[in-house]
């Protein structure tokens, strides 16, 4: 089917208790492993790309991948553009094909964010492109994202923002980082909920990997309708690459290691997928 975009799929998600999974995708392998495991668990999946990712090879080459990977699927495929970290390259990906957006204006000040991410989503309403922002700031550093040591996302102000900016999702800062986590994160679970009676949009968790499956269970519970997964896609893949050079350090042909860690990240994925519950409910 072709790609779609995130409005309904994170309305459903919000409406029936559940999350769809957002995946950062490196390469072709990547791609192809979580539309696999979408496919088998009958999941809706968003997979995205930051703005380092987008660097190395170009919105239109990863785009091409997901929109192939979304043709040959019969489940729900959103393509998301994960921490835009300007204007120009929302403009950039909304013209490229991409079916969610996500500006990250957490480094300004409260009213910067406000025009900045206002300023995206009037841009996007004339296709319909729904818009991501993220208020307070994940902390940790992935890529060239670096939160240092975060900020939280005030409820006070969630309100105002989102009736601001009119974002169909918001990104909280509830404790989550960015990266390897150091010891096991706690997470404000009061503050979610506090931010979920504030506002009605759906809510996105970042700097999910390494953050307990209970956990995130329970921030589903308590109104997360995205959560995102990107460090541990890349060990996952790291592992299974490795593992296999490991066993067979003469083997020449990428496909036979690359097909090893895209096993690990479906995988992976998979087990993700059912923790968010979304398993059964494309």
């Amino acid at each position: 089917m072709p790609l779609m975009t995130t409005t309904q799929m994170l309305l459903d998600a919000q409406k029936n208790g559940y999350a769809v999974g957002a995946f950062n995708v490196e390469n072709m392998e990547m791609v192809m492993a979580v539309m696999e495991a979408a496919e088998e668990l009958r999941s809706p999946v968003i997979m995205q790309t930051t703005p380092s990712t987008v660097n190395y090879a170009g919105l239109d080459y990863f785009l091409a991948n997901v929109r192939t990977a979304a043709e040959r699927a019969s489940v729900p495929i959103a393509m998301h553009l994960d921490h835009g970290n300007s204007f120009e390259l929302a403009m950039q990906a909304l013209r490229t094909g991409y079916t969610s957006i996500m500006i990250d204006g957490s480094h300004e000040s409260f009213e910067e964010n406000i025009r900045l991410t206002k300023s995206v989503v009037d841009a996007c309403a004339p296709s319909k492109v729904p818009v991501e922002a993220e208020l307070g700031k994940v902390g940790g550093k992935e890529d060239d994202l670096d939160g240092g040591a975060g900020g939280y996302t005030e409820p006070s102000e969630a309100l105002e923002f989102v009736n601001k900016t009119g974002i169909t999702s918001l990104a909280v800062a509830i404790g989550t980082a960015h990266g390897v986590y150091k010891g096991e994160p706690k997470l404000d679970l009061l503050r979610l909920s506090e931010i979920r009676e504030a506002v009605s949009i759906p809510l996105v968790l970042h700097g999910t990997s390494g953050v307990p499956d209970e956990t995130v269970a329970e921030c589903v519970k308590r109104g997360i309708c995205k959560v995102n997964y990107a460090t541990d896609l890349r060990i996952a893949f790291s592992k299974g690459v490795t593992g296999v050079l490991r066993e067979k350090p003469d083997t020449i042909d990428p496909k036979k290691y690359n097909a090893a860690g895209k096993q690990m990240v479906k995988e992976y994925v998979k087990s993700k997928m059912k923790v968010v519950k979304s398993e059964g409910k494309a």
